[in-house]
């Protein structure tokens, strides 16, 4: 590929990288419908002197244009998410450039560790097609619901037979039942909500029924649910309801639901709701590198058997929905997958001189 040169950012690529993020598409759906990309000075810098953090950004010039992108590196879990990639134009004109910024972004990633690099793109998009040249595979469908309408315009909707709670420690093995047995095994490494949200449980009859990740931003909510198929109807519309009048902000920024297609008899509720379809996404992933692991969240085969989730730290988190960031600390004192992946990636840069 002729003019092909992109590399790790460094603090004179900051300018460069700015100016073309500010055309970037973002493939982190959480963040696109929660936050605007954070172009600042202060946060390119961060990510360029600060890497251990989990963010890695490349630039360079490709078809002679400049290029940028951003992955966000899980090293718990072996595994990269692209955040954006820039800049966003002429789809015949961007073609070559995207090709190489994504070529670099997977061998980065293997260079951190990862061994698969994740990416939530429009199914109609032009990078969709770019993405399954560069050896990306769709490993799941979703949609995205939005509602921006006053929770008075809700239907009456029947009580809940079930009680909504934060989650909790005492939910950590009846969360990873009800993922395992929802969330197709090919999907699991990567369907895990992120560290930005909090966690809702819905219990009944003494199980836990339901999960729904809860992330907050400036620009909206964003909902994703982890129903039980004998949550249908009206109580799947009941629960989703409930989550919304918890949330301080409800009256003031659209809300986003975000469902995968093992889950898509939800999309039955979303319209009682005053929900209308907004996007259709693919999520799609690119191996790095070949390799057998046991994730945090997979099942002995004994356990499997009998229907037991294994004793491992779950991939979920405790929190609160009172925290309007979307902050994802817990106000349990507990320690936990989502956690641990942001205080280790927060101990390296101590161990190697920086300060936060």
């Amino acid at each position: 590929m002729s003019g092909y040169e992109v590399h790790s950012a460094k603090l004179v690529d900051v300018p460069a990288i700015r100016r073309a993020a500010e055309k970037g598409i973002i493939l982190d759906s959480e963040m696109s419908y929660t936050r605007d990309l954070d172009i600042s000075r202060s946060a390119v810098l961060s990510s360029v002197l600060l890497p251990q953090r989990g963010l890695c950004t490349l630039v360079g010039r490709a078809d002679k244009q400049t290029v940028a992108g951003q992955v966000r590196i899980k090293y718990a879990d072996h595994l990269a998410q692209i955040v954006y990639i820039a800049p966003q134009g002429d789809a015949e004109a961007s073609s070559t450039a995207w090709l190489a910024l994504l070529d670099a972004m997977a061998q980065e990633s293997g260079r951190r560790g990862a061994t698969m690099l994740t990416a939530e793109v429009d199914a109609l998009s032009p990078l969709f097609e770019i993405l399954r040249q560069t050896g990306f595979a769709v490993y799941a469908r979703q949609e995205i619901w939005r509602r921006f309408e006053p929770l008075a315009a809700l239907p009456k909707l029947p009580a809940l037979t079930g009680v909504l709670a934060d989650e909790t420690d005492d939910d950590t093995l009846d969360i990873q039942l009800l993922y395992s047995n929802i969330v197709p095994r090919l999907v699991q490494p990567i369907a895990v909500p992120s560290s930005e949200s909090a966690g809702v449980v819905y219990r009944r009859d003494g199980r836990v029924q339901a999960y729904i990740a809860v992330s907050q931003g400036k620009q909206g909510i964003y909902l994703m649910p982890f129903m039980h198929p004998d949550v249908l109807g009206r109580e799947a519309a009941a629960i989703i309801a409930g989550i919304m009048t918890r949330i301080e902000r409800n009256e003031r920024a659209p809300i986003y639901v975000c469902v995968r297609r093992y889950q898509d008899w939800l999309d039955d509720s979303l319209p009682d709701l005053g929900f209308t379809s907004w996007a259709q996404q693919a999520v799609m992933v690119r191996h790095i590198a070949a390799g057998i692991r046991q994730t945090a969240f997979a099942l002995p085969a004994q356990a499997a058997l009998e229907g037991i989730p294994s004793p491992v730290t779950s991939p979920f988190h405790q929190s609160s929905l009172d925290h309007s960031t979307g902050d994802g600390s817990s106000t349990h004192g507990t320690t936990n997958y989502r956690r641990h992946s942001r205080t280790e990636a927060d101990s390296s840069a101590a161990s190697s001189g920086q300060t936060r």
